[in-house]
């Protein structure tokens, strides 16, 4: 899955000079807009791509939880921690909409319009704040875990102002989160715009689907 870099920032002007960076999924090489150094009002911090302070990549991200004392997951124990992890995630969003979906060891929340943004908006809509309220709870249960937080629109309006907004939402999650005390070291932001739909985008329901944020929560484990 291809992933543009967001910025996280209300109050820095943050410019890197890099091009390319490579996606710690697929290998793919893409865009790095963090050379842009954009300006972008959402949330407090400030923070571009992968959060970590050491550098912008997987590795860094690795090193930073390691220098917070968050050890490494290791056989059999990544299973049984994320098992809990599983559990304790729908305990808390059991009749709020969202979806937890496992897939190996990792975990993805899925949060739909409904209950995150509206149409046209970055702005997270009062039911939502428990819902993270909740969610930050259990990822500071589990500290062994990376957080990657992916914004999405649907189709309506011009392709780069969706990708701003996707990439603005997962901002506005991923900065709620951090101020819930979740480890800004954990995360990775980022926005895919209208190109990965869920479901139709010809009808209002398949719309607000569209309109949603996605939570990959992956173990730390030993390499």
């Amino acid at each position: 899955m291809k992933l543009r870099t967001a910025a996280v920032s209300v109050t820095a002007l943050l410019a890197l000079t890099a091009c390319t960076t490579t996606d710690p999924y697929t290998g793919e090489t893409r865009a790095n807009n963090t050379g842009r150094g954009i300006l972008i009002g959402a949330a407090a911090g400030a923070a571009l791509g992968y959060l970590t302070n050491t550098s912008d990549s997987s590795e860094g991200r690795t090193n930073a939880l390691i220098g917070a004392g968050i050890g490494a997951l290791a056989g059999g124990a990544i299973g049984n921690y994320m098992d809990r992890q599983e559990a304790a995630m729908r305990e808390a969003l059991s009749d709020t909409g969202v979806g937890v979906r496992r897939e190996g060891n990792d975990l993805r929340l899925i949060m739909p319009g409904d209950v995150t943004f509206a149409t046209n908006s970055s702005d997270i809509q009062g039911q939502f704040y428990g819902i993270l309220n909740d969610v930050s709870t259990v990822l500071n249960r589990y500290p062994a875990t990376y957080i990657d937080v992916v914004g999405h629109a649907d189709s309506t309006g011009p392709d780069a102002y969706n990708q701003t907004l996707s990439e603005n939402r997962a901002i506005s999650v991923g900065n709620y989160l951090i101020a819930q005390g979740v480890l800004r070291d954990r995360f990775y932001i980022a926005g895919m715009g209208e190109r990965a739909p869920i479901a139709s985008n010809d009808t209002a329901y398949g719309r607000q689907q569209n309109r949603r944020v996605e939570i990959l929560i992956r173990p730390h484990a030993a390499s």
